[in-house]
């Protein structure tokens, strides 16, 4: 929490991380995952609502927005614990992801594997 008795933003990215990672690096996936390679290009993070301690455990909705060839933006809403699905959430973020090729330092294209995957994903 910080001085105004809320969650800190750095812990909140680190909140969004945690959420995050699991969901993508699943393990019942195709060999050439994300998991060999990915980096994050772009965040954004929108408070609308505050949050504190006691909201916890926070819920944390998460889909796949926007999907191209190297990268795809995944969509977060999070709100307080027991809270509506339907109620206005406390935070809205996004963070846009790129495949990456580590041994080669460029960015990669999904492979079909993946891509069915993140689609899978997309909010309808």
């Amino acid at each position: 929490m910080d001085a105004f008795q809320h969650i800190n933003h750095a812990r909140m990215v680190t909140l969004l991380e945690e959420a995050r990672i699991p969901w993508l690096f699943y393990d019942d996936r195709p060999t050439k995952t994300l998991r060999d390679g990915a980096v994050i290009v772009d965040l954004h993070v929108r408070y609308r609502g505050q949050l504190r301690h006691d909201d916890t455990p926070l819920d944390i909705v998460m889909w796949v927005d926007k999907l191209r060839a190297v990268d795809f933006t995944v969509g977060y809403e999070v709100r307080a614990v027991g809270a509506a699905q339907d109620s206005p959430a406390s935070v809205t973020a996004t963070t846009q992801i790129a495949a990456f090729d580590i041994e080669a330092q460029r960015l990669r294209r999904f492979t079909p594997e993946e891509k069915a995957y993140l689609e899978s994903w997309r909010r309808v």
